[in-house]
């Protein structure tokens, strides 16, 4: 006899850090839909059937910001039972590093626009996002701090002087 077990919803959410002025920035999305229309959030959403994870990541950072092609490494998983207003929502997040903030970037699908923010002066976020890039944000810093660890989550031509001019992640 097999035992019926509910199941949680699996989202991914895409943290994508870029350097502008010796200044580290991440990309939010304006949601369009409820819950939480008109905030910001980090791109992300539902894993659709037989979608494996890592493709279901890249989809949904092309379909909300129009950026292709962009290595993204597993990062951390979420999964407080109210962090989604819907219901039992885990996500797996993804993260990388872009030496350059990228020009082709548009809000698109189920977001109003797509921006880049200082990770020392953030809006409000929808879900447990602030949670969420703290946790990724802090991670980043540790990482910039020891630098031989930041070779595995950036991306393009990234300089050790600028990593020493990064401005520090206040909380």
């Amino acid at each position: 006899m097999s035992k019926d077990y509910p199941k949680p919803s699996v989202t991914v959410d895409t943290i994508i850090f870029a350097l502008h002025n010796d200044e580290v920035k991440v990309l939010l999305i304006k949601r369009k839909y409820p819950p939480f229309a008109g905030k910001w959030a980090i791109p992300g959403g539902f894993v659709e059937v037989n979608e494996a994870l890592s493709v279901a990541a890249s989809r949904e950072l092309e379909e909300e910001t129009g950026l292709k092609n962009v290595t993204l490494k597993q990062f951390h998983t979420f999964g407080d039972p109210g962090r989604d207003p819907r219901g039992h929502t885990v996500t797996i997040t993804y993260h990388t590093f872009l030496a350059e903030i990228p020009s082709n970037l548009v809000g698109a699908d189920d977001a109003d626009e797509a921006s880049w923010f200082s990770v020392n002066t953030l809006p409000e976020l929808a879900f447990d996002h602030d949670i969420v890039l703290d946790t990724a944000i802090k991670d980043l810093y540790t990482r910039i701090e020891t630098t031989l660890q930041m070779t595995d989550i950036f991306v393009g031509e990234l300089k050790l002087s600028q990593l020493r001019n990064i401005k520090h992640y206040r909380k």
